[in-house]
């Protein structure tokens, strides 16, 4: 029967790029989405900006910008990740947005009407100088336990023992070096430790789903035993959540509680029902019904196995002490590592997902890598990069694209492209519709892995009976050959690309542009593949167009290629360490017009300009070219600006801008200053790109 599924992946923490791990969860979830609806079941796939906290926060305050423009930028940069590895979701939202901030405070209302939220007095460090409680990752000290300095307040990275802020010793703050101070604060509490709160999550963290599959994989159980108990009666070692935070923060605030804040916890995994609110609202859904808590939508996480403690007692909780529907699937994969080594920009070690798609890898060859190698437990997944070009060179090329290559070429050769079978055809169907269902079943139990195994078996098996039935010795001559050798040759071929074709279904999930490709280009269907299409039998074919591209080993070198020293130029001045495009996009360089130009009394460096930048009005910059130019050599000239340079207050009035110059670094090379100008024909506003 037709199912509705809400998706949804872990929401990035918006103060840095994507790295390769949050790529490897949405491929993982962007898989488990296509092949769902491929049976034809309703999925509605949501992420969002996890945007609030402190570090964000102290993050946009050291930039001079605001936490808004902070997460803007980042969030700026997602189209190209996701669309460069095709993981489509269906809305993007953010939780610093008027959807989660309304549920947000309904839960917590729900929640204190409930009688799960208390308020206590606690102490904890404060910084002094900058005027703020510390979260426990901004105080460092030495480890009570075994010395060793600079480590953090929650734990030590040196001996593993944990420990709370207060037990450092000599502790300090990172933001300012000042020594914390204790300070009382009142703080508010989820009650997780509520009796209530033990049973249910007793019940749910082993209760199984509407088709009796478990809710928990066996290994997230387990860890969720530790925390609740190993027997019934047995005492669960669960503690009340802190979920306020004290102003400055940046987050939302608490009702009816001036200067308190939600901890960025608390409304994170909110974010995920206020994507699927704004989604809702953007489509004409009902939000409440389709969420309804005795309703049949399936809500299911994918996440890290770094915050399991969030999404299996906390998160639940929250959802079912505040009236609303609880999560039916929690699925957690383990972490990324490279040849078996944590991953390490500085050892080479570091996967990019941007340079992988900016030196023209191959967003499917990961995809496919990526799944060969995942399945429905929490284990950590290895990039070994030899292993990556055997894999994807033998399974898609030399097993898969094979058949089709082959096989058409006889075909559109000899045939005009038409596909005949001899003898009775459903053994073959019943063939491609079993390994398609096995494939289908795999896939939805997140098996990928043994989904690819089965693929490639099948592939395998298609070849072999291909070479067997040698079709190049029954193409010799065939324009003569007796009608029972051309029929054997068109059978062949024929049974070959049938099943060709309900690889490409079963690759679909994995593997979606190059199956559309397949689906659109070779067979001429008008829509991409369902799993019922693995069963049939196509008629015609174009002519074969080239798939996919073998992986280039050199392309691993350039992809693990640590940075290259600086080089020296004329002059003395090294070239600047290397930025990615998204550096230069944050640089907003534009033509400008020099009106007027006059000098600044009381100034020997500067010269006061007047610049037409298309905005309507004239923009004033101080400029220190003094000495290289009279102002009436520039009046009239085109120029260029940094137009998104914050103003900068100087003793002779505000400097909106920056005028680029060239010189030298060295002046006893040349102290020669070069005002750049662009060739005419330009206009001032132009943006230079």
């Amino acid at each position: 029967m037709p199912r509705t599924i809400f998706v949804t992946t872990a929401l990035p923490y918006a103060n840095g790029s994507f790295h390769i791990g949050h790529i490897m969860e949405y491929i993982q979830a962007d898989t488990w989405v296509r092949a769902m609806r491929m049976a034809g079941h309703t999925v509605h796939f949501v992420g969002a900006d996890d945007a609030h906290g402190a570090p964000i926060m102290l993050k946009a305050q050291a930039e001079g910008i605001t936490p808004q423009a902070l997460v803007g930028r980042y969030a700026a940069e997602r189209p190209k990740y996701l669309d460069g590895f095709h993981i489509r979701f269906d809305h993007w939202h953010s939780t610093d947005s008027p959807e989660n901030i309304e549920l947000s405070q309904d839960i917590y209302r729900a929640l204190k009407a409930a009688g799960f939220i208390d308020s206590r007095e606690i102490e904890q460090f404060y910084d002094p100088v900058k005027g703020m409680f510390l979260p426990d990752r901004y105080i460092k000290g030495e480890c009570p336990r075994c010395h060793a300095k600079d480590q953090y307040g929650d734990s030590c990275e040196s001996c593993g023992a944990v420990y709370s802020p207060t037990e450092l010793i000599e502790p300090y703050s990172t933001l300012t070096k000042a020594r914390p101070v204790l300070r009382s604060s009142e703080h508010f509490f989820f009650r997780l430790s509520d009796p209530r709160c033990v049973a249910f999550l007793q019940e749910w963290t082993t209760g199984t789903r509407a088709d009796g599959t478990a809710r928990l994989q066996s290994e997230v159980l387990a860890k969720t035993r530790e925390w609740l108990g190993t027997a019934e009666g047995a005492e669960a070692n669960l503690a009340d959540w802190d979920i306020s935070r004290d102003e400055p923060y940046f987050g939302i605030p608490i009702p009816d509680a001036p200067g308190k804040y939600f901890y960025v916890w608390l409304d994170a995994p909110v974010g995920y029902l206020a994507s699927l609110k704004a989604y809702c609202r953007k489509n004409g859904l009902d939000f409440d019904a389709l969420l309804a808590p005795d309703g049949d939508t399936e809500q299911v996480h994918f996440i890290g196995k770094d915050i399991v403690y969030f999404h299996a007692l906390f998160w639940p909780a929250m959802l079912k002490f505040s009236g609303r529907k609880v999560p039916d699937l929690l699925h957690v994969h383990g972490f990324i590592t490279v040849s078996g080594e944590k991953m390490s920009k500085s050892r080479g070690t570091g996967i990019s997902p941007l340079r992988y798609l900016d030196i023209g890898m191959d967003a499917e060859w990961l995809r496919y890598y990526i799944a060969a190698k995942l399945n429905a437990h929490v284990e950590d997944l290895d990039f070994n990069p030899d292993d990556f070009v055997a894999r994807v060179n033998s399974d898609l090329i030399g097993k898969y694209v094979n058949i089709a290559s082959r096989a058409a070429t006889f075909i559109t050769r000899h045939f005009d492209g038409a596909l005949a079978y001899a003898g009775d055809t459903e053994a073959l169907r019943a063939e491609l519709r079993d390994c398609a269902g096995q494939v289908r079943a795999d896939f939805e139990a997140r098996e990928y892995g043994r989904a690819i195994r089965r693929i490639m078996a099948q592939a395998d098996k298609i070849n072999q009976a291909f070479d067997a039935a040698q079709p190049w010795v029954l193409a010799k001559g065939i324009a003569q050959a007796e009608p029972a050798q051309k029929a054997a040759l068109q059978d062949i071929c024929s049974r070959a690309l049938a099943g060709f074709q309900a690889l490409s279904v079963m690759l679909t999930p994995v593997l979606p542009a190059l199956t559309e490709r397949v689906a659109r280009e070779l067979f001429g269907r008008d829509r991409t593949y369902a799993w019922a299409d693995a069963g049939e039998l196509p008629a015609r074919i174009a002519a074969f167009k080239h798939l996919m591209q073998r992986v280039d080993p050199a392309l691993l070198d350039a992809l693990f290629e640590p940075p290259q020293a600086p080089a020296a130029v004329p002059g003395g001045e090294p070239i600047a360490d290397p930025i990615d495009i998204k550096d230069f996009g944050r640089i907003d360089l534009r033509i400008a017009r020099i009106v007027e130009c006059a000098e600044v009394e009381g100034s020997d460096k500067l010269l006061r300009l007047s610049l037409d930048v298309g905005e309507g009005r004239l923009r004033q910059v101080f400029s220190g070219i003094k000495s290289a130019y009279r102002p009436e050599d520039l009046a009239g000239k085109l120029t260029v600006l940094v137009a998104n340079l914050a103003p900068r207050k100087m003793r002779f009035g505000v400097s909106e801008g920056m005028v680029l110059a060239a010189s030298h670094a060295d002046e006893g090379v040349d102290a020669g200053i070069y005002v750049l100008e662009p060739w005419e024909g330009a206009q001032p506003g132009m943006r230079i790109r």
